[in-house]
Formats: structure tokens, sequence, C-alpha cells
């Protein structure tokens, strides 16, 4: 089909789907009654194909990718007649740097063992200091449990410990995911000091030259090639300024098997340490070994763009809520010799695809919202949620006066699900607005099943959360209403398994697209009721978020 008649023909769709119904309806009743499931498959179906076509590389930051995809999505914003987001532009600049390493590292083992790591299998490494070159040498290994100091919760493993210059090894996840006990910070459930990027955050605050935290699959909650296809090749980071966080020389990842046989060699039992380290009171060991590496970098610095449109408000314009969906994936990997494409249909072309349908649903409805609504893609969350990070501490609307965030981030492509999954349930009032929303649908929500991967601190809500902001991010879940849930678990663990962050997460013609169409609808209704009232839902009590959204609230 002409892409240039679509719009139209799409236009026509819903304004005869509204015309048809019942004109004694008030006309909330009508617009409400417009979206039309056909009209929003067919749209998500064009969108994702589309963006996650071979044309587009791969979504790269920084490249012909980028070109393609923010001028698509500048085009098709224009296109609904929704306005420049940032002033007169539809986009937000984010100074990137590309860090390239150009030589084949290997980490060097001395002392009582010798050993060298080989780069991508044995070990991976990279540096976030913009340098030519960097290295290591002679540094001391030292074991330390989880790396967390957290004073709230009693627990600090680098207690006793004097790590500067010193190599640490850190395990992934958290206490609480080791033990299942519900008593250690949040059981089976990840917190933010489980992640990888809090860990190496912590490592630089303690002086540490280096940092590697050792995966294993479970615990990290995706297999040793995601980390091999995810921080090989150019890594992106926000420019550094004289005001950024001190980071270690060199951060990486060592695989179990790897790192056991250090301690092994070391004299050590890893699996004996790893037990106690989740424990409290736990103190961390030297390994008695030195570590020595040293990186050869490419630097290339850069503009990348967010990209932003907005549908004003028509009575508190100044009140904003925020749909996000990151446009950006992995590129094009030219080492391989088949399939060099990272296409990412279902991450993230499909949830942009969403955006982009919101936005038209959006924009069609004849009422106009009191508050307005920014439709937020952002670059470089692959690279660590970088354009989300910028914008949060860059914002072009008042974070004080941003009501919520709905981020977009995956779309379940498996059909109807009769669950709502919420990453991170039971943190704010939002909820209350998806349950409503949900029960139109006979649907229910649920906690994410697999709480122990972090995923609350893997997408581009965490940043708004971070300054505050109520952020809710959820989809369609794995109880299907046809097949139910151990065959919806089935499938979501082979994607993450065989596609996720793979060159086979492909565009799939024959993908059931109804749970997705549900999902949408979700959220537009919860966008709606937002943009339609004057309350601001907050964080619940006692979430971690709830004292700094009070503190931002208290200046208006």
């Amino acid at each position: 089909m002409n892409r240039n008649l679509l719009p139209w023909l799409l236009i026509f769709s819903i304004s005869f789907s509204a015309c048809s119904n019942d004109q004694t309806k008030n006309p909330d009743q009508t617009a409400q009654s417009a979206p039309n499931r056909t009209l929003i498959s067919s749209l998500l179906q064009t969108h994702t194909k589309v963006l996650s076509s071979d044309d587009f590389q791969g979504r790269a930051p920084g490249g012909v990718g980028e070109e393609k995809t923010i001028a698509y999505l500048k085009r098709e914003f224009a296109d609904l007649g929704l306005q420049p987001g940032n002033g007169d532009s539809f986009f937000q600049k984010v100074p990137i740097t590309e860090i390239t390493v150009t030589n084949d590292p290997v980490i060097e083992i001395s002392g009582s063992h010798s050993a060298q790591l080989k780069y991508g299998t044995e070990i991976m490494v990279w540096t976030r200091r913009e340098v030519d070159q960097i290295e290591v040498a002679d540094s001391e290994l030292v074991f330390v449990g989880y790396g967390i100091n957290a004073p709230e919760k009693g627990w600090n493993d680098y207690a006793g410990l004097d790590v500067e210059g010193k190599t640490v090894l850190i395990l992934v996840n958290d206490p609480g995911y080791a033990t299942q006990d519900e008593s250690i910070f949040n059981g089976n459930a990840m917190t933010y000091y489980g992640r990888w990027t809090y860990k190496f955050e912590e490592a630089a605050r303690q002086g540490a030259a280096a940092a590697f935290v050792i995966h294993e699959t479970d615990a990290a909650g995706y297999p040793w090639m995601v980390v091999d296809n995810s921080w090989s090749g150019p890594q992106f980071n926000l420019q550094a300024t004289e005001n950024s966080p001190n980071i270690c020389a060199i951060e990486g990842w060592i695989p179990v098997d790897k790192a056991s046989s250090l301690f092994e060699s070391a004299g050590l039992n890893f699996e004996n340490l790893k037990a106690r380290a989740a424990q409290p009171g736990f103190r961390g060991t030297s390994l008695r070994l030195r570590a020595s590496a040293e990186l050869n970098n490419q630097l290339r610095r850069f503009d990348s763009n967010n990209v932003i449109a907005v549908l004003p408000g028509n009575e508190r314009p100044d009140e904003t809520i925020i749909y996000t969906a990151h446009w950006d994936h992995l590129g094009k990997d030219d080492s391989r010799k088949v399939n060099q494409i990272y296409n990412g249909a279902v991450d993230n072309a499909s949830g942009t695809a969403a955006m982009l349908t919101l936005a038209r649903l959006h924009a069609d409805n004849p009422i106009r919202p009191k508050r307005t609504i920014v439709f937020l893609a952002v670059t470089a969350e692959e690279s660590g949620l970088l354009g989300s990070e910028w914008y949060a501490t860059n914002p072009i609307y008042p974070l004080s006066k941003t009501v919520a965030n709905i981020n977009i981030d995956g779309m379940v492509l498996m059909g109807r699900m009769r669950d709502v999954t919420v990453v991170g349930f039971g943190n704010s009032e939002l909820e209350e607005y998806l349950e409503r929303a949900a029960e139109k649908q006979d649907r229910y929500l649920e906690k994410e099943p697999t709480p122990e991967k972090g995923y609350f601190y893997r997408s581009d809500h965490f940043n708004f959360s971070k300054q505050g902001v109520p952020a809710l991010f959820a989809r369609g879940g794995i109880d299907s209403f046809e097949h139910g849930k151990e065959w919806g678990l089935a499938r979501q663990t082979d994607y993450i398994r065989n596609r996720y962050h793979k060159p086979g997460d492909e565009f799939n013609p024959n993908w059931d697209w109804e749970g997705a169409v549900d999902d949408v609808l979700l959220y537009l209704d919860v966008g709606k009721e937002l943009s339609n009232e004057s309350t601001f839902p907050n964080w619940h009590e006692g979430n971690e978020f709830r004292p700094i959204r009070d503190r931002s609230r208290s200046s208006n």
C-alpha cells in the first residue's frame, strides 16, 4: 500500500467507526468507542515492520540507522498534526561518546597462578573513560561478595576492606535472590543493589581500579551471549563533564566458570564463599592474585537525538503525561558472516510502534486533553538508558509538573493474555488506573513472574523514577486466554534465550497481535484518565522514590 495513502485511510476508519456509534452518547463516550482493533493492529504491524527492516540497519545511535529512524518518527508525528516537543524542534540532542576497543585485550593473571583470559569468551572488558589508552597493572584481585554498601539495610560488603587501586570481583544480583529470604533485601525480587550498574558505581566510590561482575545466567537474567553481543563493539556513554561521577578505569564481566577457576587456583572454594556472601556480616577476601590489562580505544563524539512530540492540553498545558519508548537497538555487526543486523523487532520496534499508534489515537480524539501529552522516543537505551537519563536530568517539561511516565518496551506478540504484568508491582498509585483499564478487558494485574531479573531497573522509566516521577511499566503477561500460563512462560523464556539482543529478533508475519492491541488500549485508557483529571498520583508510602516526589511537588 502507498505509505502516503495509509494515514487518510486510517483517519477515515476512525471517523466511520465514531459516526456509526449511537449519537445520543456524550462526546467522551463517542471518543472512547472510536479506537478500532483492526486499525490498531494494522498500525502496530506497519510501524514495527518498517522500523525493524534491514533498511534501518539495526537503529544504532550515531549512524545511518539513527538518521532514518528519527526522520521516520518526526514525519509520523508531524503527519498527525502533533507539535514539536522542544521549542520548534522535534529533537533533543543527547551528547554521546562512542568508545570502541581496538586491540584484542586479555586479562593477565599473575601470582601463585598465571593465566590469560581471552576477550569475548573468557572475559568482557571496556572502559567508560574518554581516553585513547588505559591500563590496570599488577592490581590485586579482591572478592567483595555482592559489592553492596547499603547502610539502611545494615549491609556493607566493603567493611574492613581497602580496595583502592585494586580489582574487585563481584557477584551479580543481590543476597535476597541468593537466599530467597524475604527478610533480606527484597527476597527473590532484585533491588537496584543487584544491578551491574550499581555495582560498578559503588566499586568506583570505593576507589577500585577495575571491577568485574561474575556472570551467572539465572542470576543475571540472560546468557553470556547477551553479554558478548551487548558489550563488545562500540559502546556509548553520555559525554563526560567536570561534574561526571568517578568511574573505574576498567569494567567488565567474567563467566562464572572462569571465576570459579581463579578462586580454586587461589586455594578458595567459590561456592562456599558465594554462600557466605549472602549472609549478613560477610567480609571480603583477597585472592592473592594480580590482574593486568591494557585497552586501546577509538573515540568518537556526536549528538544523538531523543524525538519529542506533544499534544497540548487545553486547560493545564504546563502539566504533562509522558509516554516513553526507546527507538534504538544494537545496529550491525560486520564481523558476522551472515545475519549481521540486529533488527530489534520486539525490542523495541514494537514498543515504538505502540507509541506511534497511541499518538494517532490521542491526536484523532476530538476531545482535547486538559493536560499536555508528551510522546518521547529516547535514544541509547541499549547502552545504559542514556537518552532517558539525559532527558530526566535535562527536562524540557518540569518534572515537578510531570504527572506520570508510561513506558513501553517490547510488546507481547503471542496473543491475548489474561494477566497484565506490572514490573515493580506495588510501587505506585498508577496501578489503580491500570487496574480500572484492565477490568474493562476482563484482565487482572500480576507481579512479574521473574522479579529476580531486575526489569524495573532495565528500562527508561527508571530514570524518571529516580527523579521522583511516578512511572508505570506494564505489558501483557504469560497467562494466555487460549493456552494458559505454562505455554506463555515457555515462549517468553524462548525469546529471552534465543532472540533477545540477538540477530534473531526479526519481524515475524505469523505473530498474533491481539494481545498487543489490548495493551495499547490499556495505555490509552490510563493516559486519557491522567490527562483529564487534576490529581497527581504518587508512589506508595515507604517506596524509595516517594520522598523525592514529595520534595519535588512541594516546590510548586
